[in-house]
């Protein structure tokens, strides 16, 4: 299934989070139990430097199991250091190691002006 687009919004110097759920072509949710899932920012796909990563390995993602559910977090301290607008995916890797892209899209930073 082609990963979805969607444009992540992220305010500088705020806290993110976002959630979604993970379904089927039938609508029903897909089981993560086993899943792990990575997401990366960089300003441009071609960049070798990663601006922002997440994972639910080292934090900021969580994944919800049989309910298909994905949880982001961004910490105040991470979008902190965001300065431009960039790219973002995000990808599930299954028990097996298959690599699903599922989401993916522009990031647009809103530059704190209260410091």
């Amino acid at each position: 299934m082609p990963a979805g687009k969607y444009t992540l919004r992220i305010e500088q110097g705020a806290y993110c989070a976002r959630s979604l759920t993970y379904k089927d072509a039938n609508g029903i949710p897909v089981d993560l139990t086993g899943c792990t899932a990575r997401m990366q920012i960089r300003d441009y796909v071609e960049d070798a430097e990663v601006k922002l990563s997440i994972s639910t390995e080292s934090g900021g993602i969580t994944l919800g199991g049989t309910a298909g559910t994905i949880d982001i977090e961004i910490l105040t301290a991470q979008t902190a250091l965001l300065t431009t607008d960039g790219y973002y995916d995000l990808e599930l890797v299954s028990p097996s190691g298959e690599v699903d892209r599922v989401l993916q899209g522009q990031v647009l930073v809103y530059r704190e002006v209260t410091r």
